[in-house]
C-alpha cells in the first residue's frame, strides 16, 4: 500500500497539510481532495506499487492545465506503507434511546469509531453498528483511549450526572457532551462543583448552537457536526496549512 500525504498546501487548495489517503492496487481509503489532483496521485501511487518504488514526491500547481482551478499549489509525499492500525478516534455514546441510535447512525460514515453503550439489551437490539451491553458504563469511560469523545444521553439523569462527572475527571478526552437543557446544566454544575470537579469542559446541551428542533435525527445531526468540528479543529492544530 502507498500512503499519499499533503505535506504543503499553499493558496487555495482542496485539503490542508496533513491530509492523507491510502492507495492499494484495487482501492483507496481517505482523500486528499478529489478531482484531477487525486487521480494523478492515485495513478502515481499505483505505478510505485507496480515498480516496487519506496517513495516519491509530487509538486502540483492547481491550474487550468490539470483542469482544477483552485489556484493553489500542493506538494505530496508518497511512501510505501505497512498496514496501519485504525487511527480514527473513538466516540462512546452512552444511551441507546432515540437520540443515541440516531447519533450512532449519523456518525457511521464519518472517520470515527462510534460505539453505542447501554444496559438495556432491548434498546441495543434496535441499533445499527457496534454496540456494547454493560451494567457498568462508567468503567467504559475509565478504559477509553486518550483522545476519545464521550456523548451522554441515557434514560436516567442521575446516570447522566455520574457519567459526565467520570468523564470530567479525565483531562485527555477530546469532547464531553451531555444532552439536556440550561436547567439541567445548572443542576449538574452544582453537583460537580460540590465534588471539586470543574464543569467547564462539558458541552451541554449538545448540538444546541444550530437549532431548537428537538427531533432525534436533527439533534443527532447537529451533535455530529459539533463533535466533528471539535475533532477536526484538533487535527488542524497538529497539521497547520501553509499559506
Amino acid at each position: 500500500m502507498i500512503r499519499v500525504r499533503v505535506i504543503s498546501a499553499r493558496g487555495s487548495t482542496p485539503r490542508e497539510a496533513g491530509a492523507e489517503m491510502i492507495v492499494t492496487p484495487d482501492g483507496t481509503q481517505g482523500t486528499i481532495g478529489g478531482g484531477q489532483l487525486e487521480y494523478m496521485a492515485i495513478d502515481r501511487a499505483r505505478q510505485m506499487l507496480a515498480r516496487g518504488e519506496a517513495e516519491a514526491r509530487m509538486d502540483i500547481p492547481l491550474g487550468p492545465e490539470i483542469g482544477q482551478c483552485c489556484g493553489g499549489r500542493v506538494v505530496l509525499s508518497l511512501d510505501r506503507h505497512a498496514p496501519m492500525p485504525d487511527a480514527n478516534p473513538d466516540v462512546l455514546i452512552f444511551g441507546a434511546g432515540h437520540v443515541g441510535r440516531a447519533l450512532a447512525r449519523a456518525l457511521q460514515p464519518l472517520p470515527v469509531n462510534a460505539l453505542l453503550i447501554d444496559s438495556r439489551p432491548e434498546e441495543l437490539a434496535r441499533a445499527t453498528g457496534p454496540t456494547r451491553l454493560t451494567a457498568l458504563p462508567e468503567a467504559e469511560i475509565r478504559a477509553a483511549q486518550p483522545g476519545s469523545s464521550v456523548v451522554i444521553l441515557t434514560h436516567d439523569h442521575a446516570l447522566d450526572f455520574l457519567l459526565a462527572a467520570e468523564a470530567l475527571s479525565r483531562t485527555d478526552l477530546a469532547y464531553i457532551g451531555m444532552i439536556g437543557s440550561a436547567t439541567k446544566r445548572a443542576q449538574f454544575t452544582r453537583f460537580v462543583r460540590d465534588r471539586g470537579i470543574d464543569p467547564t469542559p462539558l458541552t451541554c446541551p449538545i448540538g444546541a448552537g444550530f437549532s431548537r428542533d428537538k427531533r432525534p435525527e436533527i439533534i443527532a445531526a447537529f451533535t455530529a457536526a459539533e463533535l466533528m468540528a471539535r475533532l477536526t479543529s484538533s487535527s488542524l492544530k497538529k497539521y497547520p496549512c501553509n499559506s
